[in-house]
């Protein structure tokens, strides 16, 4: 009694103590352990080499190397293929060695019997091992629905991988021209400024030789200010595009923003028409693509649920031995170890589980129809982002080209009213509202190209890349 008391005290204890070595969660990680023979894999890839200035090609490298969303989305990509490994698995032979110790109140004979009146020997405490080997032959089609399923959600987490990267190249890529419009804006606004300091110099020469009033230096030097105040905004809105553009990198407390390089240029190309557009949104692009992996995935879910209403058969053989530790009857001519064998087919039929089953396979319908208007859904998206996109690069085209006439006409207006007002023949605040207009279409015409670029950037990521 006390042998068995011992035994059920340490099974009581030991279960809580079995985890040697926890998992670190803030600890890179090595994928196949760190005594494996296939290589660690860190959970953060080697980022290029940063410099202090940077194009939009090497932002872009930059960020697929290293932006931590796209890395943990590669991380869900290589569970899903572990996952697909798994269920291949299921269906391959398993190999196990068990053994045990048994403390029996009564003695038992070590192996059974194999005629009558065999001699054998007795023993309360029995040691056991055995090989045993499981061959699954029959079950229902859940196996090869589960690895059918396996495999295409491998399929959609590489395509959410992919998904993942073109939102990247997308965010980095307006970031980007953002930067370089807000650029072209701040420097618009300091030659506005150095623009209007000479002229508040020949105003101040003006009014010295008594050919201006005082309130046209006192109106220009209150647009002055403005300009003064803007320039402060706009620099500050450059500084936190800065570093968004650090962040999307995925770099870790820089001295620095990065500096980028670059130009806005109007791009002649063919805009795709609607329906050429959409053909090729919904034949590559990598979330519409992965939602219909998932969708497949969950109807062969359906199908492992409803095979588990089938039997299942196994082929299963082991072979061991049996040790009698203190054998308490033993005859002349018999051993304390034996050696046994078997081999059979093991049947195993479901008739009444509780209902689990049937809601397990209601469970798998109800999240299969949610995934179909989920599908359904995307693909209205999927419709809306590609129309939007074509919507903004004609329309940001057109800004573009009535932008850029615009900032002629601008500079055209200014020259003559500074003429206008150095004969005497002008009002100062027309020569103010001429450099004002200047600065508004010079402002414009950055943004408009900056939004020309992001416009097609958007299209790019709406269709899944243009050919």
């Amino acid at each position: 009694m006390r042998t068995v008391a011992l035994i059920l005290g340490l099974l009581a204890v030991l279960p809580g103590c079995a985890l040697m070595s926890p998992t670190d969660p803030y600890r890179p990680v090595d994928l196949y352990g760190p005594s494996a023979r296939r290589g660690a894999a860190t959970s953060r890839p080697a980022a290029p080499s940063v410099n202090a200035v940077v194009d939009l090609s090497q932002a872009i490298e930059i960020a697929l190397a290293n932006n931590p969303e796209v890395a943990a989305v590669g991380w869900e990509s290589q569970a899903a293929q572990a996952q697909r490994d798994a269920a291949f698995g299921a269906i391959l032979p398993t190999v196990n060695v068990v053994g045990g110790y048994t403390r029996y109140l009564d003695d038992q004979r070590l192996v059974p019997a194999t005629f009558n009146s065999e001699k054998g020997v007795f023993s309360d405490d029995i040691f056991s091992s055995d090989l045993v080997v499981t061959v699954p032959l029959f079950t229902g089609g859940r196996l090869i629905s589960e690895i059918r399923a396996a495999e295409l959600l491998q399929k959609a987490a590489e395509h959410r991988l992919a998904r993942s990267r073109q939102e990247l190249v997308f965010n980095v890529s307006s970031v980007f021209y953002s930067i370089l419009a807000q650029r072209k804006v701040i420097e618009s606004l300091e030659f506005s400024k150095k623009a209007l300091q000479e002229h508040l110099k020949r105003i101040q020469d003006l009014i010295a030789s008594q050919k201006a009033a005082k309130v046209d230096l006192l109106r220009t030097e209150v647009r002055l200010a403005d300009l003064e105040q803007r320039l402060v905004q706009e620099r500050n809105v450059l500084a936190i595009q800065e570093r968004v553009l650090t962040n999307l990198l995925g770099l870790d407390h820089p001295e620095k923003p990065v500096e980028v390089v670059g130009d806005l240029v109007l791009a002649q190309a063919v805009i795709p028409g609607t329906d050429q557009a959409l053909g090729q949104a919904f034949g590559g692009r990598s979330d519409y693509l992965a939602a219909r992996a998932a969708l497949e995935a969950q109807a062969k879910a359906v199908d492992a649920a409803r095979a588990a209403h089938w039997p299942t058969v196994a082929l299963q053989g082991a072979y061991g031995g049996r040790w009698a530790a203190r054998p308490t009857d033993r005859l002349p001519g018999t051993e304390s170890t034996e050696d046994v064998g078997r081999v059979g087919i093991v049947v195993d039929v479901p008739v009444f589980e509780g209902g689990r089953i049937e809601a397990r396979i209601r469970q798998e319908r109800a999240t299969l129809a949610a995934a179909q208007e989920r599908l359904r859904e995307l693909e209205l998206q999927v419709r809306l982002d590609v129309e939007t996109a074509l919507l903004n690069v004609n329309s940001s085209r057109e800004r573009v080209l009535a932008t850029e006439k615009a900032i002629e006409q601008a500079q055209e207006s200014l020259r003559i009213e500074r003429e206008k007002y150095d004969l005497g023949k002008g009002a100062i605040v027309d020569v103010l509202d001429a450099q004002s207009a200047l600065l508004d279409s010079q402002t414009n015409y950055y943004r408009a190209l900056a939004d020309y670029d992001t416009a097609w950037a958007q299209l790019r990521l709406a269709v899944g890349g243009l050919n």
